[in-house]
Order: C-alpha cells, then structure tokens, then sequence
C-alpha cells in the first residue's frame, strides 16, 4: 500500500502507522526549518529561470548577428536555460540559491561571448546586481543576484547551431566534441537527470536529501570546499540508499542511511550505476563517490584524513541515534543539533580574511576558500587533526569589512608559534596557484583558546552572502512555551509533534515539531 509517497510492505498495521507517525514528524520538522519553500517562493523562482531564458535567447541572437551568421541561422539559433543543484532537485529552500546551466551552440564561446556579451547584459538589467565573472574556477561562471535571488550559471558549449529548450544531456549527440570545461559544466545537470531517473520515489528521494543535508549543515560536515561533503555527494548517497529502499517510509530510510554509510567499507566507492558504468582503476580520494551519469567520473572531492574522520564520527553517531527511531521516547530533534565546538575543542585556529569593501571581500573570500583544502593539510602536518568548521563570523569592531572561520585543534596543548610557518606556507599557495583577477585582501592566522570565541560559534549558515552568523536551531522553552505534546496512540511517551495553543481561547491548532 502506498500513501503520500509512503509504501507499507510485510509491515502489522500498527507499525504501518507507527512509521507513518514518525515520517510526518519528520516532514513537519522540515516545514518549520524552513526547508520547504512557500508558493510564492517557488513562483519567483520559475520567473527568475523564464526571464534569464528570454535574456539568453536574446544574448544569443546578438551573438549570431556579430558572427555575420546568415539570417536564417539567426532566426533558428537557440540557447537556454537548465536549473541544477538543490533547485533542479527540487530540494531547495526559501533562502537557496539557484544554480543554472546556460548551454549555447557552436559559434557563442565562453571567453568572449559570454564573460563579456552576456555579463554586459545581465549587468544592464535593473533586475540584476552584484554581477561577477569567477572564470578561474574549476567551473567557471558568472555569479549574480536577480530580484535578490543569488544565481550562479556556469556555460556549456555544444556542437549545434541551436540548442533545444528541453535538450537531453544524457544524449551522446549533443555530447560529441565538446571541451573540458562544458563537459565538466554539464557534470551537474546530468547528475541530476540521472538521480531523478534512477529514484523509486522522487517525493522520498527529495525529502530524505532534505533531512540528510540539514543534518549534515548541523554537524559541520557538509561544505565540498572545506573537505566535507557537497551537495552532489549527499544527493547519490541519497539517491543510493533510496534505490536499495524501494518499499521504505521516510524515517526508515533516514535510519537507513546512517546505518549503511557508518559500516560502509571506504574506499569502496559509491555507485549508483554499478552494471552500466563499471569504474576501472582504484578510485580517487579517501572516500570516492561515483557520478552516475556514465564515463567513470568521480564527483570532485576535496576529503582529508581529519575531515574523513569527523564525517565518520557523526555518521556513526547518526546510526546511534535513529537505530531506535520506533522506540519509546525518541525524539529526532537530537539528530539535528548543532556540533558542539566550544566544548569540543581548547584551541582553534582562527582565520581571518578582510577586504576593502563588500564587493571585494566576495571575491576574495571564494578564492582564498578555494584553497582551503592545501590549509588543512599543512594544518594536519603541524598541528594534528583539525575539524574546519564551515561556520562564517562577521568581526563588527573591524573597520574593513570581514570573514572569520574558526577551525577546531584536537590537541590540548599548542604551541601557539607554529602557527606563522602554517601563514607562511598557506600564502605562498595563495599567492602562486593561479591569477586571482579581483583585489587582493588580507589574510591572517592565529591560534585562540575556547575563551576567545564568539558566543555565537556553535551556531550554522550556509549562506555566505547574509555575512552575519544566525542561530538556525531553536530550542524549545518548555517553561514558557504553551505548546501542547501530541503522543503516538501506539507507545506512550513518543512524541509526533505538538498542538500550537491560541493564548486566548485555544481554538486554533497548528502541529509542529
């Protein structure tokens, strides 16, 4: 039997409904998290992705005219637009991103037809700002904001005079010949095509990536660029445990999760395509993760012996955790709090990069995190394991305006000096690993005990543009909170949610979690 994207199969009723109540805690729990975007976000999202499509074709038009291409290939070229990431996904939420695909055709080349046409104009729209080239990038892209929604959209380049709107990137004739770069550009919306394929239910696939990465953001383990797990990791993980869980409910699949991934034998990799792509060679990485759209390619990953260490850890402690999500007394709050630094570690060290203005520092901070992963290492090399905390803080006494990052020492003694050869050696990389073609800013690292912290230190963003660190997990006071327990019918003390009491005459009930 199957209900809301549920299926019940070889279960008694009464743990049928059981699973069922501890899924909708769960959904409920996204709702009030924010993960699940509202109507009107959703309707300002499809407008952003309509109006950059008619902006492309525009551009692509344009681009047509200059090339003195006759008039009849004018007017049957094309370019559009693909949505990929959380957006393409369907997991984003109301403060996401949008990460976009702009796929052009033969003639229209990245360097001069889209750094300098399509930026000039996207730049001369009023719905746009803060408009920047990141061509030194891995994948390179124009990152901007439009109507307030940060966008990031990569170019691919395909063999074709037009390109179709609805194109089929998993087509190996669009594929033929193209370059590195747009074929590591159409990596993601490929990803995501062949997820949403291969997926039982595509209802729990996006539900369970939502817990997934919320829990992964709260524990400081998600983050591809300081050695933990992206979003395209967590979505095959995800997809994986969903593909081998075709009759589960939402909370046995997340119990699923951590209890395969905490025994899981790295460095086997993850493959979601075993039969149709058998990778040849050992994998890459300390823990490999297949891409599933075919050519063997490994998702990009940037793990280190300490952040392999930590990603462990929590999966283990995940599996400890909902083991017994259907027992008495659970509760899945305690799966999502956030990780505990201040208590964790004595000494941290603290990372501090400073610009001249806003704009500035924007470009500055992406490239030097670009980086981070060589820091870490030369940080293992001297200090030991380290846990490079994702978290960004906001120095507000500084003048300049500033990024600070605080980064977990297991060691309990420091010798605090060692730190200038770690500076040293991390602006010397820096510096030569490639032509950074923004303002240079300021780097600095130091060594700081727990009493130096800012009191917000525990706390989790993972949008970078806000700039300030908000506390994103509410604890609930339950000496002022009027909220009523709502219990399982089938083990007393299991709490599915609670009843939101009207403060003058209780009529009005809204269950949350």
């Amino acid at each position: 039997m199957r209900r809301g994207g549920e299926r019940y199969t070889g279960l008694p009723p009464y743990m049928a409904e059981l699973e069922q109540e501890c899924s909708v805690s769960l959904r409920q729990l996204m709702v009030n998290e924010g993960l699940i975007p509202s109507p009107e976000d959703d309707k300002k999202r499809r407008s952003v992705i309509h109006m950059l499509q008619r902006i492309v074709v525009r551009w692509i038009k344009i681009v047509a005219w200059k090339r003195r291409l006759p008039q009849h290939h004018i007017n049957a070229t094309n370019a559009t637009i693909i949505p990929y990431g959380s957006y393409g996904l369907g997991v984003h939420g109301s403060e996401s991103d949008i990460d976009a695909l702009c796929i052009g055709p033969f003639f229209a080349t990245i360097t001069e037809d889209f750094f300098i046409d399509l930026h000039d104009l996207l730049k001369s729209r009023a719905e746009v700002s803060e408009v920047h080239c990141v061509k030194d990038a891995k994948v390179p892209l124009i990152r901007f904001k439009f109507d307030g929604i940060l966008v990031d959209l990569p170019y691919a380049q395909l063999r074709v005079l037009s390109i179709p709107n609805m194109v089929d990137v998993l087509n190996p004739f669009f594929l033929r010949d193209i370059d590195d770069t747009s074929w590591r550009s159409l990596s993601g919306v490929r990803a995501n095509q062949c997820i949403l394929q291969i997926v039982p239910s595509v209802e729990l696939f996006q539900s369970l990536l939502r817990c997934v990465k919320l829990w992964a953001k709260r524990r400081g383990v998600y983050g591809n660029l300081n050695g933990f797990l992206g979003g395209v990791h967590m979505a095959i993980l995800a997809a994986f445990v969903c593909g081998y869980n075709p009759n589960a409910t939402l909370s046995s699949l997340v119990a699923s999760f951590f209890s395969t991934f905490a025994y899981w034998q790295w460095p086997t990799p993850v493959v979601l395509l075993r039969d149709a792509y058998a990778a040849t060679g050992s994998p890459p990485g300390l823990m490999p993760i297949q891409l599933p759209c075919g050519g063997r390619q490994y998702c990009n990953s940037n793990v280190t012996r300490s952040t392999y260490c930590k990603i462990m850890s929590e999966f283990h402690r995940g599996h400890h955790l909902t083991k017994g999500y259907l027992k008495h007394g659970f509760n899945w709050n305690s799966l999502f709090e956030p990780y505990p630094y201040a208590t964790t570690y004595a000494w941290f060290v603290k990372i501090h990069l400073s610009a001249s203005n806003e704009e500035d520092l924007s470009d500055w901070v992406g490239w030097v995190k670009s980086r981070f992963r060589s820091l870490l290492i030369k940080i293992e090399e001297v200090f030991g394991l380290c846990d490079p905390n994702p978290t960004e803080h906001l120095e507000a006494c500084e003048k300049q305006p500033n990024i600070v990052y605080y980064w977990g020492l297991h060691l309990r003694t420091v010798n605090v000096s060692d730190i200038e050869s770690v500076e040293t050696d991390f602006l010397k990389n820096v510096n030569n690993s490639g032509s950074f073609q923004g303002s240079v800013g300021g780097i600095q690292l130091s060594v700081v005990q727990t009493s130096q912290l800012p009191k917000n230190v525990e706390c989790d963003t993972s949008n970078r543009n806000k700039r300030v660190t908000r506390t994103c997990w509410r604890v609930r006071d339950d000496n002022h909170c009027k909220d009523k327990p709502v219990y399982s019918r089938h083990l007393p003390g299991y709490v599915v949610g609670y009843e939101k009491i009207n403060d003058r005459d209780a009529e009005s009930t809204d269950v949350k979690c």
